[in-house]
Order: structure tokens, then sequence, then C-alpha cells
């Protein structure tokens, strides 16, 4: 008997335990205009309870414990708002409408890449910059590595005049020292550096984050000079279907398509097509060299978004990309791929990535993150055969835990990457016989925010790694945060160190084409890097309730150990090894932004830079390096009639170029130059939008003689001495050798574009 009532007085506890909870419901407008705000999150503070607003901006949160509570509203756009309430037991509660207030410069915006948490921007002890997919809706582009072409301090660098591959250059540092990332996860990296960034369906960019300067600490190798997270839309508030298709006046054809649907009722999935074509040979400059490479290019991805106990996460993303693209003389076709009777450079991309998220059913914040990608490339630059495969998996697993002041992040790593190819690069000559590149890389980090006061605000970390090659590294760093009471004025002091170790045959595409000779100097040790960075950020609100913002970095990065490649020694050779003294990377940046109620908006920036290498006593600049970059992004919105104009455009300061020997008579240094573009967006309702422009009105080129020696790209003509150097001739005085690494700029110049955007909510 006594049996029976403790097991009835149990039951009846839990029920009552059950019945102590309440509901909550309530709608989000948009201040301005007072329409409902879709897709928003409502969380309780310091819970995982929570859940989005619906189509209308209406939420319902049910089984909330009866109390005291605080219900955090968030949306990229607006400002964070925070609403304190008490639930009584078995209480449906209506807060009724709550309004937001839009964050015109995207202050309060979430990111997660500076510390690996989600946290307001302005509350983030380390600068992040935040691009969302409007800003690059102002000058459409078909893939983000062109898309960056408008941020302050960061520049899409082409590396090959017939090619058309590039990298992204951050504060002046070439692309390999800057880490990219698919929702926080390392994608692009190694051999896809090269091409990787382009196949990326924009229509499922929900938004871009940039942090300058080292992030190793966190991320590891790579994230030397930056770091660059592109954060893809939440399967759960993307829309149900987005197309976007423009095509431009030199025959380009891009598509973008992104479609979103349920599995079940608790499994959401978003896919996402892109699809480039253009194969429309240009020759403009008379070189007889295609101006612009013909591309055939298509990229699928899907993300899925799967509903757990208690809102806990697991994500999961795969991408798969193949490209076929050549340039190379007029006439070349396929049945002269790898030949050398007519010259052209042809390359076939595979690669495929799976990625993810996934939260342990713990109660404390514990998150597993995973990655692996594939990439198998052949090539032929002229009559010179590249092949290679790259297989990278990557897991991380963190717990954040927060401890009175302390907001602490641990974290274990380990990376696996697999390389071969057919280039000395994996040659084992003892053996006389191909070795594949195999390097194991665990890893430990920590980090720990201390909140000092409201105002003030220190982040401690570091990072130890274990390179299978090169052995023990650790990468330390440092951050200070200030700001005053109403957040107007932020100032951010940073220091940090950071490594990479590199691979010249996946980094650099002139060890590939063939046209020079590639020498390695000894065994290529790791480069390191110390880096300080002042970063002020002040917004000021004016009295039609527009808002002006101020962004100013000061930077400075000392390297030691670097690997830069030396074209000037030998003009047939291109020399590798590790620096014999230092470089730096100093500068300043300053970037502003102006939003007004009445739908104008301004945005510009400059970066002064000074990238310089010191050996054996002599500093010099580093090659392809701008001292000066203005960008700038004007739009006006005509809210009555739907229509908006944008004008965006950059500015370079010369750059010294690589020439080959004392003899060659063009110019050391590239003249200023600026790309500038304009755009008209009409929409209809809702869901139509056309949109049509110019793209490069001053219809800038470089000099046709950018590529040496085009009309003899095999140098049957050219005259060598038996140590390899160029005599000079009567049919050659400058002892040139074909060579298209003269490069600083596309060969592309004005055309007219059209497209339009179809979204279903």
């Amino acid at each position: 008997m006594s049996r029976i009532l403790i097991l009835l007085s149990l039951a009846f506890s839990s029920l009552l335990v059950q019945a102590q909870t309440g509901t909550l419901t309530g709608y989000l407008i948009d201040k301005a205009t007072g329409d409902g705000v879709p897709f928003a999150n409502v969380v309780l503070v310091g819970t995982s309870i929570g859940g989005t607003t619906s189509d209308n901006g209406r939420f319902e949160i049910e089984e909330i414990p009866a109390g005291e509570h605080r219900l955090k509203v968030s949306l990229l756009a607006y400002q964070q708002k925070i609403v304190n309430f008490e639930l009584l037991t078995n209480q449906t509660l209506n807060l009724g409408s709550i309004s937001l207030q839009t964050d015109m410069l995207g202050l309060d915006e979430v990111v997660v890449s500076g510390t690996m948490k989600e946290v307001s921007r302005l509350e983030s002890s380390v600068p992040v910059e935040v691009y969302s997919k409007v800003f690059f809706r102002a000058n459409p582009t078909p893939s983000i590595f062109e898309s960056l072409q408008n941020v302050n301090g960061v520049r899409p660098q082409l590396n090959c005049n017939v090619c058309n591959t590039g990298d992204i250059h951050i504060n002046g540092l070439e692309g390999p020292y800057t880490m990219v990332l698919i929702d926080g996860m390392p994608i692009v990296s190694g051999l896809s550096t090269v091409y990787g960034l382009t196949g990326i369906p924009q229509s499922l960019i929900e938004r871009v984050e940039i942090v300058k300067g080292p992030a190793s600490t966190l991320y590891g190798s790579e994230a030397v000079g930056g770091m660059i997270n592109i954060i893809t839309k939440n399967p759960s508030s993307a829309p149900r279907a987005a197309v976007d298709v423009f095509a431009t006046s030199w025959g380009e054809v891009n598509t973008d398509v992104g479609l979103k649907f349920n599995v079940g009722t608790k499994v959401s999935s978003l896919l996402g097509v892109n699809y480039f074509n253009y194969q429309n040979p240009i020759d403009n400059n008379n070189d007889g060299f295609t101006d612009l490479t013909l591309q055939d290019r298509i990229s699928v991805f899907n993300k899925i978004n799967i509903e757990r106990k208690d809102n806990r996460v697991f994500t999961l993303a795969g991408r798969y990309l193949y490209e076929d693209r050549w340039g190379g003389e007029m006439d070349w076709t396929d049945d002269y791929r790898g030949g050398d009777i007519i010259y052209g450079e042809s390359i076939y991309t595979n690669r495929w990535e799976v990625f993810g998220l996934y939260q342990l059913p713990l109660k404390e914040t514990v998150n597993f993150q995973f990655s692996a990608n594939g990439h198998s490339q052949n090539s032929v630059y002229g009559n010179v055969l590249y092949l290679a495969d790259q297989y990278i998996g990557c897991g991380q697993l963190t717990w954040n835990k927060k401890v009175n002041r302390h907001d602490m992040l641990l974290g274990s790593s380990y990376r696996y990457t697999y390389y071969d190819d057919n280039t000395p690069a994996t040659f084992n000559a003892i053996a006389d016989t191909n070795q594949a590149s195999i390097i194991h890389l665990p890893g430990l980090f920590i980090q720990d925010e201390i909140s000092l006061n409201e105002f003030n605000k220190v982040l401690l970390g570091v990072r130890y790694d274990y390179n299978s090659l090169h052995g023990n590294i650790f990468t330390p760093r440092i951050n200070y945060k200030w700001n005053t009471a109403n957040k107007k004025n932020v100032l951010r002091i940073s220091a940090g160190n950071g490594y990479r170790v590199a691979n010249v045959f996946t980094e650099d595409h002139a060890a590939l084409t063939g046209a020079r000779t590639v020498e390695f100097q000894g065994e290529l040790d790791p480069e390191t890097s110390w880096n300080a960075n002042v970063n002020f950020v002040k917004r000021i609100y004016t009295k039609g309730n527009g808002v002006i913002g101020i962004d100013a970095t000061a930077f400075y990065t000392y390297f030691t150990n670097r690997i830069l490649p030396d074209y000037e020694s030998d003009p047939n050779k291109i020399i590798y090894g590790n620096l014999d003294g230092y470089s730096v990377s100093k500068g300043v940046s300053l970037n502003t932004d102006l939003a007004l109620t009445n739908g104008f908006k301004a945005l510009a920036g400059v970066t002064i830079m000074d990238v310089s290498v010191t050996e054996n006593g002599e500093r010099f600049r580093q090659l392809l390096t701008e001292s000066v970059q203005g960008v700038w992004s004007v739009g006006y919105t005509f809210k009555q009639i739907g229509l908006s104009a944008d004008y965006t455009g950059n500015l370079y300061g010369p750059m010294r170029l690589p020439l080959l020997g004392k003899l060659d008579d063009r110019a050391e240094y590239s003249p200023w130059w600026s790309i500038q573009n304009i755009q008209l967006t009409k929409t209809f309702g809702n869901q139509w939008e056309l949109y049509g422009g110019v793209k490069n009105l001053l219809n800038f080129t470089p000099p046709a003689n950018s590529i040496a020696r085009a009309f003899d790209p095999f140098d049957e003509n050219v005259v060598f001495e038996t140590n390899g150097q160029v005599i000079p001739t009567a049919n050659n005085p400058n002892a040139l050798t074909f060579d298209p690494t003269y490069v600083y700029a596309a060969n592309q110049g004005i055309r007219g574009f059209l497209g339009f955007r179809y979204t279903l909510n």
C-alpha cells in the first residue's frame, strides 16, 4: 500500500511540475513601416527555449516555466531588443506588438567569426566586418570572388592573364594568407585556394563576415592575413523559392536558384544551384589571346536543418562543383589540349564538400563541427600537364562555459590533409617515385572573455597545434574592448600570432604555367607572424533619424620565415625559399557609412598600406600590392515608385609588377586605375525585381603587352645561353620569354547587364 501511495505521490508531483508552465505570444513589427517582421529569432535569455516568428511576425512559445524572464529578439538588419516579463502558472501571456528599430549600419548584427560564438557585432571583442546580401546586390557578379572587389582592404587579384584564376588579398597579403570558411568551417584552402571561391550559389548567402589580421588562435594555419566566413541562409527562415538570373553584353549568363522544402515535420532543406556559362571568345586588345576565360560551371548546394529536443542544433550541408575553363590563343580547341601547336590553358575541376554542426545532448553548450572536401584537378598550361588530388578532413569540438564574468570557450580540433600531384612537390628523389604529402594536425585552444565591467572587456586566447611535419606550434592572442555607456563609441586593441605552412604548387599559379622553371632553396619552414591592430568605431545619429558610422583601423604585421616567389633574380626561374630577413605589412584604413530614413545610403572606404620585404639589408615593395585602395557604394531608393539606383566603384594605386629582366621595357609600376559600375533596380510587388546597368563605366583595361611575347607562346624563336639565360637578338631585343604573370587587372572592358530576381516567401 505504501509503495502505491509513493508512486501516486510522485506521479502527482510530476503533473504539478509540468503544469507550472505557461505560454507566451506576441507580434514583432517594423517600427518604420508597421509591417510584421517574419523569421526573427525570439529566445529566453539564458535558455534554449524559443522559436522564430511566422510570415506575419507572430510568435508563440509554449512550456515556459512560471516566473520572471527576459525575451531576446534578434534579426539581421534590426537592433536587438530585450523584453522583461513575468509569467504565471497556466497563463497565456500576450505581449502585444513589439516594435523593432532598423539597424541601418548593421552594428547590432549577430556575428560568429571573431570568437566562434554568436554575439552582437558591437559586443564582439574582435572587430568583425559584416556585408549582407543587400550589399552585394548593388553590383551583382557571378561569384563571391568578384563580389569582394568593393570591400575596403580586400582585393580579388588575378594571377594569370590567360586562365584568369585568382585569390583574395587582405591588407596587401596574398590569397594563401586568407582562410575562407563556409558556416564557420574551413572549406577553401590549399589546392582550392585558386579555384574554390567560384560557384558558391549567392542566392543562399545570408552575409559575409571578414576578420582582418591573424585568426590562427581559433582557426589554425592559413588564417594569417585574415579570414572570410560565408554564412549561408537558415533553411527554416529562408524563402520557399529564390531565382536570380542575369546576362551581360559579352555573352555571360549566370543563374542562381534556391528552393526550400520540408522532409516530414522535423527536417527542413535548402537546395541551391548555380550555373555560369561563357562561350564567346573576345580579343579586344588584339594580342591573339582571349581577353576573358571561357567557362562552363555548375555548383549544387544542399543544407539540412533537423529539429531536435530543447532546440539543439543539427545542420548538415554539402556542395558539388564542376568547372571547365580555358583561355589562350583565339583558335585553340580541345584538340590542341596539352600540345605545343596552339597555346591554351585548360582546367577541369571536380570538387565536393560536406560540413555540419551537431550540438551534443548535454546541459552545457558543447558543439561538434566537421567538414570534409575532395578536390581533383586536371590542368594543362600549354604543353605542361598538372594533375592533382587533395582531400581534407576537419573535426572540431567546442565547449562554451560562462562562470561569473568569464565567458570561456574550450576546443579541440583535428585536420587531415592529403595532397598528391605530378610536380616536384610530391616527388621523392631518393626513392625515385611519387609520394603523396600527408599532414596530421591535432590542436587544442582556449579563450576567455572577461567582462571587467559594462565598459571594458579582455579576451585572452591561446592555441597549440602539432604539425606532423613541422612539430609544435603555439599561437597566442589578446584583445581589449572599451565602449561608452550608450555604445556609440567602441575601441578595440588586439595583438596576436599567426602561422602558415605553405604549399607552392597549390597556391601559386605561376609555378604551373611552364613559362619559368621552379627552383627551391632547401626545405620550406612554416611562416610566422605577429600582428597588432587598433580599431575605433563611432556612430552618430542625425536630427533626421539618419545614422553615420565611422570605423577606423591601424594595423601592423611582422613576418619571419616568409615564403615569397623570386621572379627577379633569374627571369627564367621562380625561386622559392624562406625569406632571409623579414617582411612588414602596415597601414591604416577608414570606413564611413551614412544611412538616412529617406532611402539614401552611402559607404566609402580607403586603405593606405605599405607592404615591404627586407632581405640582406635591402628593402623593397612587395610585388602586386597597391599602396592605396579606395571603395565606394552610393544608393538611393525612390520608395513611391519602387526604384533604386546604385553607383559602386573602386580605385587602386600603383603596384610593382614582375618584369623579365633589366631589358624588359614594360612599366615597372601599374597606373592608378578604377572600376566603376551603375545599376537600376525596379521592384514589382514583394516577389519580382528587374535590374540592369553598366559595368566598368570607364572601360579600363591593362595595356595590350601584358602578356610578354604572346605571338611566341612556346618560345620557339627565343635564343638561350647554355645556362638558360635569354640572349637579346634582333627579333627579341628585350630578351623576353612568353610570360602571363604581368597582370594586375582584368582585360574585360565595358559591358551592359540585365537580370531579374524572383522571391517566394
